[in-house]
């Protein structure tokens, strides 16, 4: 029962990290995420060494649900080009940026606001940073890009760019910037 118990908390806890750090940055301090996850901070600590171990396991938690959202569907995954898919990756994207609680990529957000690339959010948030360069980098030399390795870091870039802008509302994807922008560096660099 206890396991139990633990496992509970510990989801609560990391459930709360999420929402919290997501919506309002990692300068969230303890006491809030407690009040909001519903546990004491002795529980939290049985858990979690601190603040940076949960903010790092929340980022952590949310790699498969992020991946998922930004990647096409399995079915039409295996019939679609790897233009094709690189476009769904950004399609997605605006469209997630339309949702009133879109804040941006949470994983560029820690890796902006923590400045440290060792610390151990940093390191989670890079690492989900790093596959989707490859992702893009596989695709990319999958479609015949010219340099598949510079594509890449430009995909990246546009999507860091346009994920920042739209979830600060300094800009609004509906209008397909982000996948115009893409289909000009696709055929810039030869991907069909």
């Amino acid at each position: 029962m206890a396991t139990t118990d633990k496992a509970s908390t510990r989801d609560r806890l990391l459930d709360a990290a999420a929402d919290l750090f997501y919506s309002e940055g990692v300068s969230v301090g303890i006491e809030a995420l407690c009040r909001t996850a519903g546990v004491s901070k002795r529980s939290m600590y049985q858990l979690f060494a601190g603040k940076d171990e949960v903010l790092a396991a929340s980022l952590e938690r949310r790699i498969p649900l992020y991946e998922e959202q930004l990647s096409p569907a399995a079915a039409a995954a295996a019939d679609a080009t790897p233009r094709e898919r690189i476009l769904r990756v950004f399609e997605r994207m605006e469209y997630f940026s339309t949702l009133p609680e879109y804040r941006g990529c949470p994983f560029l957000a820690a890796l902006v606001e923590l400045k440290d690339p060792e610390h151990p959010a940093s390191v989670v948030a890079g690492a989900a940073k790093d596959r989707l360069e490859a992702t893009f980098r596989a695709e990319a030399e999958l479609g015949g890009a010219r340099d598949a390795r510079l594509l890449a870091r430009q995909l990246m870039l546009v999507f860091d760019g346009a994920s920042a802008r739209a979830g600060s509302r300094i800009e609004t994807l509906d209008d397909g910037l982000a996948t115009t922008t893409v289909t000009l560096l696709l055929d810039a660099a030869g991907v069909g």
